[in-house]
C-alpha cells in the first residue's frame, strides 16, 4: 500500500447537504476498495484561482490515505465522471 494525498473540489451550486454526500461517497469509494483513510479535511468554500466551468468558488476536500492502485484508479475514474466534482488531484507521497 502506498500513501496518497487526494484533493478534490465540489461545485458550490448544489446544496450543503449534497456537498457532504458527495464527499462521503468518494470516501466510501476508497474504503470499499481497501484503502485506509488516515485523515479527511474539509477545507470549506474557497475562491478558485481561475474560473472553471463558469464557477468562481468551490468546496475543497483533502484526503490522506493508504491505498493500492486499484482504489486510486477507481476514485480517479469516478471523479472524472461525476458532474459535481470540478477538479481533483491525486499525489503519491512515496516519491
Amino acid at each position: 500500500m502506498k500513501n496518497y494525498e487526494i484533493m478534490f473540489i465540489v461545485k458550490t451550486t448544489i446544496g450543503e447537504d449534497e456537498v457532504k454526500a458527495v464527499a462521503k461517497k468518494f470516501q466510501d469509494i476508497l474504503t470499499n476498495d481497501g484503502a485506509k483513510i488516515i485523515d479527511f479535511v474539509e477545507m470549506g468554500q474557497r475562491e478558485l484561482a481561475y474560473e472553471i466551468k463558469k464557477l468562481k468558488t468551490g468546496y475543497y476536500f483533502l484526503i490522506t490515505c493508504e491505498a493500492d492502485d486499484k482504489a486510486v484508479k477507481e476514485f480517479d475514474r469516478l471523479a472524472l465522471i461525476d458532474s459535481n466534482i470540478i477538479r481533483h488531484l491525486i499525489i503519491n507521497k512515496e516519491k
